[in-house]
């Protein structure tokens, strides 16, 4: 699977673990999770935010040990055509309550064009 981290959420990624130092660790946990299972899996910790055919937006939620909850977020893109992985935005629930609207309607035109 062709994994990519977007600029702005590899900027995200490292201002948010310079505060919660097992971020990153807790995100490589994740991967697989993600890997195996990049449609869901019905819980309330996936949420499609956007569906067309085999491609997808995502959010989910990313337990953090710094903190000790699932207060963060993250969106990713699934083409499962093209069997791609694409990070598009993580965010701290605490500080942020929603995601990015506007970047998930470019990330989502972007890839019909």
């Amino acid at each position: 699977m062709n994994i990519i981290k977007r600029e702005k959420f590899e900027k995200e990624l490292k201002k948010l673990s310079k505060k919660y130092k097992s971020i990153e660790e807790d995100l490589q946990t994740l991967l697989p999770v993600i890997i195996n299972s990049p449609e869901g899996n019905k819980s309330k910790h996936w949420n499609c935010l956007k569906k067309e055919g085999d491609k997808y937006i995502f959010k989910i939620r990313l337990l953090c040990r710094s903190v000790g909850s699932s207060s963060f977020r993250i969106i990713y893109f699934y083409d499962g055509k093209n069997i791609e992985l694409e990070f598009i935005e993580i965010y701290f629930k605490g500080n942020k309550e929603n995601e990015d609207k506007k970047r998930v309607e470019e990330i989502w035109e972007e890839k019909f064009n």
